[in-house]
């Protein structure tokens, strides 16, 4: 039998990561917005030092993300940055820059490194480079579908992380367009004003006026997000068989509560299959919970799952 995957979920802060945990989460993703991007919240390094201990006393995990594009400004406080992190106990990090692997190879070889290279992580070879340079893990790309992702899994010598539930990022820019549209439209936006995800706004298209697309800026720029939500509950069990190591439900944009429902029903779903692999049936009161507190005006799909390729 293939080993209990961990079930993974980005936390915004100490308050969620102790929710989130309690409804079932292995292991939780947090960060800072200096050097993370797209995260529910922003951990300063004590805070991070906090989550590490009430997540290490209780069995789980602590990822940090350092996945911004790097810049050489930020370079020069990348060393310190991580070593702290190794000096707090986190468990690994979370990049795409080749930068955040040399450098945690350099001042803190003891770190985990998840390689996450968006939607370019489409292959094992590639994932077995960055293997071979010292990651052990590959977020796999949310475009890949579901034969690609089964069929990729015996050949890949490291981890394997797919995303199982939640929103997508499908556009980000470093500059400001939100807040270029608003001076345009002749209602500038206040020096910190907030354009952020608690904002609420949305990006419709002419040709889909039905679908709302959450749009928001930080320091990092503008992030446009899907306009459904991955759902892939009904065959998280394909995923099981396939020996998939961490499924990350994604967090953002999303209440607590409605996160701790989805967190509750995928351990529902993991935990029912690894008691009996053979006869495993999925029971619908496990996603007929998460539709109960699903916005209306967002589709829960299957993503890429199961459409052809085009990336």
């Amino acid at each position: 039998m293939t080993k209990k995957p961990e079930l993974l979920v980005p936390a915004g802060s100490l308050k969620e990561l102790e929710r989130y945990l309690a409804a079932g989460a292995d292991a939780a993703l947090i960060g800072e917005a200096k050097y993370g991007m797209r995260l529910p919240g922003d951990f300063s390094p004590d805070e991070i030092a906090a989550a590490v201990r009430f997540g290490h006393e209780r069995g789980a995990k602590i990822y940090v993300c350092v996945n911004n594009l790097m810049s050489n400004e930020l370079l020069e406080d990348l060393p310190d940055y991580v070593k702290r992190l190794a000096d707090c106990g986190v468990d690994a990090v979370e990049f795409g820059d080749p930068a955040v692997l040399q450098t945690v190879r350099e001042v803190a070889p003891e770190l985990g490194l998840h390689w996450n290279a968006e939607m370019t992580s489409t292959n094992y070879a590639t994932a077995n480079y960055w293997g071979s340079k010292g990651a052990s893990r590959v977020v796999l790309a949310r475009e890949l579908n579901m034969d690609e992702i089964t069929g990729m899994s015996p050949s890949l010598q490291i981890e394997a992380e797919v995303q199982v539930h939640g929103m997508t990022n499908i556009y980000h820019s470093k500059r400001r367009l939100v807040q270029s549209y608003m001076n345009h439209q002749g209602r500038p936006v206040e020096p910190g004003g907030d354009l952020g995800p608690r904002r609420g706004l949305f990006l419709i298209e002419a040709e889909r006026p039905e679908e709302k697309f959450p749009i928001y800026e930080d320091r990092n720029g503008t992030h446009i997000m899907s306009s459904d939500d991955i759902c892939i509950l009904e065959d998280l069990h394909v995923l099981m068989a396939a020996g998939i190591d961490s499924f990350k439900i994604e967090t953002l944009l999303k209440p607590a509560a409605y996160n701790e429902t989805v967190i509750s029903a995928y351990r529902l779903a993991i935990e029912a299959y690894f008691r009996d692999p053979d006869g495993y049936e999925f029971d619908e009161s496990w996603i007929e919970a998460i539709r109960r507190v699903q916005d209306p005006e967002r589709e829960l799909s299957f993503g890429f799952f199961y459409k052809e390729q085009v990336y």
